[in-house]
């Protein structure tokens, strides 16, 4: 047994998060870059792009896959520039410490944020444009002619004039030697062949053949497994353990102390999992031992009325209005934690020698995955290499948050050998980094015509970024809780304010899929609702007048008509059927909801039908944007419907799928996926249509039964008429 120490979960995030950035930041991208792992016999045009003699393009993504299609989406971007043959493209991903010693040709390879094409289009297009026209100026070359006089289109070369052609995998050696030119045009959205167009997936074939390889089915030579088991109060401590259960048992190695956490090494996962099952062991919960979902419940209700909170936008006197309003709306909202509940739990294989180390790992930033892997060795980052594999889930669990590389690492360096620790599905649900709970007060008054004069909107709650980067709040804003509140808050109203009290419990939070879009639209366009339904108005009809004066209500309107338009709102439905609406802008993208949802008399809630409007400015690939828009459907009523992580004595008491209930293939709705892209900017689809799913849904829970729906999950409603 060995005491390797204490790993401070808050500080040890703090520290590889400011690493991480570190690594991000001030770089220029050099686009005639090569790195060092093209294969034999493979030609590197550049960093991003290999052209094999059979004319195979491999493209290089720098963006992690977790199922979100972002690895073709990132491809087409180069292949459009390009003018390579789609039908014989490939992708690989560049490693995060092959990018460190290039000097970073790859540029950010965190994925996050809906942010895999927003922030890498122009890059990858330019990226895409270079490699073109070092292949011309090639041909051009051996033709003695000016590469004005060719063109590309297909993996071929042609010289207009004379009609001579080269395929890209005869000229790609030389055109490697080419210096690459210092600008590149990029084509106007006119002249694309590729994007926009619906495009299968690079990825969808080895998966169904089983090919594909997670971080949880890696096996190296060697290797050993490793079973965690956590203090299950946050901040607590070991305090002592009795082996003599599994004392002499078959394959266990070793049983491993860190101040918060036992490790047992066996030969097999079965063999560690039964015994970490069978240790007794005693911990010490500190003074977090007594907290429960009440108590926390209780605590932010404190911050709807206290004075500490920082305001993140105000306009016009909210007093003054609401004292002159015809008519006053109050409502208090309430959302739990939430889990990520990836399908593949936590996972790390590690091997540390000397002052090296090398792991295996599903992650969403593997730059972060490198810092934080160097710093539990305690090695310089230039010594570690990291295989990003396939993620089985992300939803922002394997982001900026990592915490499942530390132990993993430092057990490994422990042993000698390589070792893979799994976290069970157990420890993967009861020490996650969850999506805040979160309250929120709001009062709107009412002119005679029943339009908003005054709305005020007191938010509380846990802040993500008041946890891991307090550095990032200014003045008790926290902006990034108030999303959909600030300035994308789409609705006119002349007194307007939004303010914040922080209530940070001992419950770790982090990012989850459209973050806090997921409980301010619920809050926000339910309260729409109530003042719809106070004013005696038709819900879409009371939306369309409130947006006029935002400066993108234009995109707004569009995706509200559009999805009114698609659902045939106004007309007649089924009987028992109604319809609730939502709107919301997330990361840049535009969306309205239209749930079509029924409540039968034991008072169970389904939707039947949603349709979703959805304007992301510039859509890559349709396909990948529907199938993003149903699993968002799928993510949102699943939290809508049962998502809850409620606490006692300090520790969460969900474990599995059992009592975390995800939906089921009985209960999806028909999904209509509307997109309206209107050009002339960049944005995500990953995360965005999460946002609209719980209040559409409610929204038409209340046209059902008249029953208004303030509080997440509805597992916990009573829905039946009365």
């Amino acid at each position: 047994m060995n005491d390797t120490g204490q790993i401070d979960r808050r500080s040890f995030l703090a520290s590889v998060v400011t690493a991480g950035g570190a690594l991000a930041l001030g770089f220029d991208i050099p686009f005639g870059a090569r790195s060092t792992i093209a294969a034999a016999g493979d030609t590197e045009i550049t960093a991003w792009i290999v052209v094999k003699r059979d004319d195979t393009v491999v493209i290089r993504v720098a963006k992690s896959e977790m199922g979100q299609g972002s690895s073709t989406g990132l491809a087409m971007l180069i292949a459009e520039e390009l003018e390579c043959d789609w039908n014989k493209v490939t992708v690989e991903f560049p490693s995060p410490h092959e990018n460190l010693a290039l000097g970073r040709p790859w540029g950010d390879m965190s994925t996050g944020g809906s942010h895999s094409i927003s922030g890498s289009h122009e890059l990858l297009r330019r990226a895409g444009a270079t490699a073109r026209e070092m292949l011309i100026t090639a041909a051009a070359a051996q033709w003695n002619v000016a590469p004005s006089s060719c063109s590309a289109a297909n993996g071929v070369i042609t010289n207009g004039p004379s009609g001579r052609s080269v395929r890209f995998g005869t000229i790609a050696e030389t055109a490697s030697r080419v210096a690459p030119p210092q600008s590149v045009t990029l084509k106007e959205p006119k002249d694309w062949k590729l994007i926009g167009k619906p495009t299968k997936r690079l990825d969808v074939i080895d998966k169904i053949q089983g090919r594909t390889i997670y971080g949880i089915d890696v096996r190296v030579p060697n290797m050993l497994y490793a079973a965690l088991v956590q203090c299950p109060v946050f901040k607590g401590m070991l305090k002592s353990i009795d082996e003599t259960r599994i004392a002499n048992r078959k394959g266990v190695r070793k049983v491993i102390r860190f101040k918060d956490a036992v490790a047992v090494v066996a030969e097999t996962w079965w063999q560690a999992n039964t015994a970490a099952e069978a240790l007794e062991i005693d911990w010490d919960p500190g003074p977090n031992g007594m907290v429960s979902s009440q108590t926390i419940r209780e605590f932010l209700a404190i911050g709807l009325t206290a004075s500490d909170a920082g305001v993140g936008r105000q306009q016009g006197n909210v007093a003054d209005g609401l004292a002159s309003a015809a008519r006053r709306i109050e409502a208090d909202y309430y959302v739990p934690f939430l889990g990520h509940a990836t399908l593949e739990p936590q996972n790390c294989t590690a091997h540390v020698a000397g002052d090296r180390a090398e792991i295996w790992v599903s992650t969403q930033n593997g730059e972060i995955a490198l810092a934080t892997a160097a710093r539990a060795a305690g090695v310089s980052p230039r010594n570690v290499i990291v295989h990003k594999m396939m993620l089985g889930g992300g939803f922002g669990r394997r982001g900026i948050i990592q915490d499942f590389i530390p132990h993993a690492v430092m057990i490994a360096k422990e042993m000698g050998q390589p070792v893979k620790t799994i976290w069970s599905r157990e420890e993967d649900m009861r020490h996650d980094y969850y999506r805040p709970v979160a309250m929120t007060r709001m009062v709107a008054g009412l002119d005679n015509d029943g339009l908003p004069i005054a709305w005020h909107v007191r938010l509380t709650g846990h802040s993500i970024l008041g946890t891991l980067t307090p550095f990032a709040i200014r003045n008790g804003v926290d902006a990034h809780f108030q999303e959909g509140f600030v300035d994308d808050m789409p609705y006119d109203v002349p007194a307007y304010c939004s303010d914040y009290a922080m209530r940070n419990t001992h419950v770790p939070v982090g990012f989850w899929r459209c973050v806090n879009h997921t409980q301010n639209c619920f809050f926000k366009e339910s309260f729409i609702d109530e003042l719809a339904h106070a004013a005696g108005a038709d819900p879409y009809d009371y939306r369309r007048r409130l947006l006029g004066k935002h400066r993108n209500a234009g995109k707004f309107l569009g995706v509200l008509e559009a999805a009114a338009k698609a659902a045939g709102w106004g007309t007649p439905l089924p009987q028992g059927v109604y319809r609730g609406i939502a709107l919301e802008e997330a990361y840049g993208t535009y969306m309205a909801g239209v749930a079509e949802a029924s409540v039968d008399p034991d008072g169970k809630a389904r939707v039947h039908r949603f349709v979703i409007a959805i304007d992301p400015g510039t859509v890559v690939n349709p396909s990948s944007v529907r199938e993003q828009i149903e699993s968002g459907v799928a993510y949102g009523l699943t939290a809508a419907l049962y998502g809850e992580i409620t606490i006692r004595d300090g520790r969460v008491q969900q474990s599995n799928f059992d009592d975390y209930r995800m939906l089921q293939m009985a209960e999806m709705p028909q999904v209509e996926a509307v997109l309206v892209p209107s050009g002339g900017f960049w944005s995500g689809i990953g995360e965005q249509p999460v946002a609209v799913i719980a209040p559409a849904f409610c929204n038409a829970i209340f046209a059902a039964t008249g029953k208004r729906i303030r509080s997440l999950p509805l597992k916990n409603h009573d829905l039946r008429r009365t």
